[in-house]
């Protein structure tokens, strides 16, 4: 058996996050992704090849749950899903950590407050190098810095709206993005960057930010290629010992003191409950039959504004977001959501959603649109859950809530885009096979009877297991997760760096596995 002091499962920004705090400890780290390295390519920034051909998604299928088989918009690459993400890193707001009436029902409370991730935070957004504006925002939650780097500046277009939008009494403000612009920065405004990989490095994603560092101080090793497909307990069941990898060269067994599980709230379910076995026979960490359960993905709709006056040639939209709407207030009684822009819409990605239409027709409406996306919050229900059929296929059952809520917020947004002087605009809500912000399967509570993992994200059923990825999140808030992952799995790194540092078998690490060093 080959082994490593800590095992982490997935090298997304959960897993990454955790690599990077434990890089120096003197302990053996193993980063194991089941994809390869992103290719750097000409299609990277090719819409006919991303949109298209779909190159990169993954080419597995799972079931909805009425049993219809469908290929979800998920990317298995070393950095996860930030490859692709806008480079969106909103904080949720403070109220999104307590409990919050919404129309459909309750979204539940924390187990921790802003005040205890807020350091974290601030931490994601310098190692990510985001750029945004503090004060323009009435939601926006207390800081205790400021951005480590100023906002991107609008291009004409967005400005223009900008300014509109304030003039209708709105507060438009600059979304806070990770992404290194400016005098020095890489970024060359490709205008295919969001749902796009970047080839030369400028988007702040895991990888860059997180992984690579933690490679280079020695001790962090990256296995790809390689996917876990079972995690083995001790005969008592209290303890991980092993993770069952497929790889190119065949199955191999890699043991660990401790491990750190970050595959994606849908795949980190499904390896758990895979797991089964005599002593826990509704899969690992699962004495609260919670795990899998209570899967939330936001309500997501693009919706275009078109001008046939203005040709909008934008390259980099993503610089203005909206939360006037984001708890109602004024507008409605229930919290609705967030806005924000799109990366810009091309003839591609319309022919998906409207293949009925011409090419020409969608390349104008591509050419003349301002594009934004509305987002409103997911309430967790136990039914909707990730299962695995008898051959190990996922089964996705997610059970939408609050539409109608966000069926308001998107007629908010065409209401304000009319009056800003836009004579068409058109919506087209996401559909259930884009779980982009998938979450909440595994999620953190102070009761194990409902909720598999404490407050940093250990599993009340295992010693030296941490599930770290969206999983944890008990509700979904209303804003784009990622930087939420980075902010909780740096702070269960920096537990995990001191617990370490006072006794290594106090976070799962038998004394004698660190001079045992054997994974290649």
């Amino acid at each position: 058996m080959k082994r490593a002091d800590v095992v982490i499962i997935g090298s997304g920004v959960g897993g990454s996050a955790v690599a990077w705090q434990l890089a120096g400890t003197g302990l053996d780290v193993l980063v194991i992704e089941r994809g390869e390295a992103l290719p750097r390519e000409l299609e990277n920034w090719d819409a006919e090849a991303v949109f298209g051909q779909l190159r990169y998604r993954a080419k597995e299928t799972w079931t909805d749950g009425d049993g219809h088989r469908y290929r979800p918009g998920q990317y298995y690459f070393v950095g996860g899903h930030t490859k692709f993400f806008g480079t969106a890193m909103f904080r949720f707001r403070e109220a999104d950590f307590d409990e919050l009436e919404h129309e459909d029902g309750v979204s539940p409370a924390w187990p921790i407050k802003y005040r205890d991730l807020e350091p974290y935070y601030d931490l994601a957004e310098r190692l990510f190098g985001v750029r945004g504006a503090a004060g323009e925002d009435p939601t926006e939650p207390s800081r205790s810095h400021d951005y480590p780097h100023a906002a991107i500046p609008d291009e004409p277009v967005v400005a223009r709206l900008r300014r509109l939008l304030q003039a209708q009494g709105l507060h438009p403000f600059h979304m806070p993005s990770a992404i290194d612009f400016g005098d020095g920065g890489r970024c060359v405004r490709c205008a295919t960057c969001d749902a796009f990989p970047c080839r030369i490095d400028a988007k702040g994603d895991a990888e860059t930010r997180l992984l690579r560092p933690a490679l280079q101080k020695g001790a962090v090793r990256l296995m790809t290629g390689a996917r876990v497909t079972r995690l083995v307990t001790d005969a008592s069941g209290r303890r991980i010992e092993a993770a069952i990898v497929e790889t190119r060269e065949g199955t191999q067994t890699i043991g660990g003191g401790l491990f750190v599980l970050s595959a994606g709230a849908v795949n980190s379910a499904a390896l758990l409950l895979a797991s089964k076995n005599e002593k826990w026979p509704r899969g690992l960490a699962n004495s609260s039959d919670a795990v899998g359960r209570y899967y939330m993905n936001h309500n997501c709709t693009a919706i275009l504004a078109v001008d046939p006056r203005t040709v909008n040639d934008t390259r980099f939209p993503k610089t203005l977001s909206v939360n006037d709407f984001y708890f109602g207030g004024t507008h409605d009684r229930w919290p609705l959501g967030n806005l924000q822009m799109l990366g810009k819409i091309r003839e591609p990605m319309l022919r998906g959603v409207m293949p009925y239409m011409p090419g020409v027709a969608l390349r104008y409406l591509a050419d003349h649109s301002v594009d934004l996306y509305a987002m409103s919050e997911d309430l967790p229900r136990p039914q909707s859950r990730v299962e695995l059929a008898a051959d190990g296929q996922i089964r996705l059952a997610w059970r939408r809530t609050n539409l109608k809520p966000h069926e308001r917020l998107v007629r908010q947004a065409k209401r304000m885009l009319k009056d800003a002087g836009f004579p068409l605009v058109m919506s087209r809500r996401f559909g259930d096979d884009t779980p982009s912000h998938q979450c909440g399967t595994v999620r953190f509570g102070a009761d194990p009877s409902m909720a598999p993992l404490d407050e940093q994200c250990k599993a009340y059923d295992h010693e030296n297991l941490y599930v770290v990825d969206a999983s944890f999140f008990p509700s979904s808030a209303a804003l784009n997760p990622a930087l939420t992952i980075a902010a909780q799995a740096l702070r269960v790194g920096e537990h995990l760096r001191a617990a370490i540092g006072a006794s290594p078998a106090s976070v799962g690490v038998p004394p004698s596995s660190q001079g045992d060093r054997h994974v290649s």
